[in-house]
């Protein structure tokens, strides 16, 4: 039952539109998770279906001589249809109550359920690379580990990368991208 899976949350991007492209930052940092992932045994390159997501998988794909997959389950989280000016707020609440869900949004707890399934559809002994985006991620490794939530996502930068081990026993997460990486 032992699996792999490299989440990563996408390089700095122009915006939180689907459609937002990564920043000129954001092109030299793909390069660099590119680098980070050469040496490391991957089978399969899945990615949310915004831009900046499949702009940050290229180059991976590309330098690992792959294609990457696409799954709309990858896709940003939306926390509601209104705008708030207290989101950051809201998305906290969001973390502490997974059930909380704002009109025309999605419940953490919804979010945790969609992207479970991309990791549990996955076949013992593979070593995937799924690129999403940080609300998400942060849920995806709460999957893993239930003392994850707001503070971890505070925590993550653009990009970032955390490795789940998923075995019989349980999974082990680890943070494995390191800042020292984009110098």
């Amino acid at each position: 039952m032992d699996k792999i899976i490299y989440i990563v949350r996408h390089c700095a991007a122009e915006g939180q539109s689907p459609h937002a492209d990564l920043t000129t930052e954001g092109i030299v940092q793909a390069g660099k998770l590119a680098d980070f992932f050469a040496d490391l045994k991957v089978d399969r390159i899945i990615t949310s279906p915004f831009v900046r997501a499949r702009r940050t998988a290229d180059p991976i794909a590309d330098k690992k001589g792959m294609y990457f997959e696409e799954d709309s389950r990858l896709a940003e989280r939306t926390l509601s249809s209104h705008s708030f000016e207290d989101w950051l707020l809201k998305l906290e609440d969001s973390f502490l109550d997974i059930h909380l869900k704002y009109e025309g949004g999605e419940s953490s707890y919804e979010a945790m359920e969609r992207v479970c399934k991309v990791v549990d559809e996955l076949p013992d002994g593979s070593r995937t690379v799924l690129v999403t985006h940080g609300n998400l991620m942060t849920l995806l490794l709460r999957c893993y580990d239930e003392r994850i939530g707001f503070p971890e996502w505070q925590a993550l930068t653009n990009p970032d990368v955390y490795r789940v081990r998923v075995t019989e026993d349980g999974a082990q997460v680890e943070r494995i991208w390191k800042e020292e990486a984009l110098q």
